[in-house]
């Protein structure tokens, strides 16, 4: 074989594995300031900003509500729940959500009630999913009139509350029905607390600072 037979040949190797897609399959299952945990055809990369996993998939940025992906050249920005490639058809059992922790020790995490999405705190000290009315009204809630009024003993005293079902909760790819929920009829607090009665209706785990959330 001719010296520039073999030249023609490896230049067309080359533009073959150029052309060809870095990954099939990429999952966002976990998202922080300036890193994101993705999975990448089944293998689990933590990237920071502007590092390249083995496959080609590079972090652009990140926040902990989306993150900004290059493939293959192309740009786009992605939420918890995305997920890339022709070949996934819906969330498989034992799906995992990660979390690690603010600055200030809050887990917040990415999700949606009732399709709207929201920017919940992870808190094992909530009895129930819990908003306050604006949140409420925002989501569509009309808790006054769907809802029970109740009470709940605060640190400030006891608050009016109305007791809430949820139609649906999601976080990342975990999503569960029929969720008990309370609305404050104020301020109070000032972010919507993911409690208790969607925490333990799946695995939550600690590895270190750092929560598994998993469907059961």
């Amino acid at each position: 074989m001719s010296l520039a037979l073999k030249t023609v040949i490896l230049i067309l190797l080359a533009a073959v594995s150029c052309n060809s897609p870095a990954a099939e399959n990429i999952a966002i299952v976990g998202l922080f300031k300036d890193k994101a945990i993705i999975t990448i055809d089944g293998k689990r990369r933590v990237l920071k900003s502007g590092e390249t996993s083995p496959e080609g998939v590079t972090l652009v940025s990140a926040s902990s509500k989306e993150a900004v992906l290059e493939v293959d050249g192309l740009r786009k920005t992605y939420t918890l729940d995305t997920r890339i490639g022709a070949y996934f058809e819906g969330p498989p059992p034992g799906v995992t959500v990660t979390v690690a922790p603010d600055s200030y020790g809050m887990y917040h995490v990415n999700g949606s009630i009732n399709g709207f999405q929201v920017d919940f705190v992870i808190d094992t000290g909530a009895t129930l999913v819990s908003m306050n009315r604006n949140h409420a009204k925002r989501i569509g809630l009309n808790y006054k009139l769907d809802g029970i009024e109740s009470a709940s003993h605060t640190a400030s005293g006891i608050a009016k509350i109305y007791l809430v079902q949820l139609d649906k909760v999601r976080v990342g790819d975990i999503e569960l029905r029929d969720v008990a929920g309370a609305v404050h009829d104020d301020d109070f607090p000032a972010v919507v607390l993911l409690g208790n009665s969607f925490l333990n209706k799946i695995n939550v785990r600690r590895e270190g600072r750092i929560l598994q959330l998993e469907k059961k």
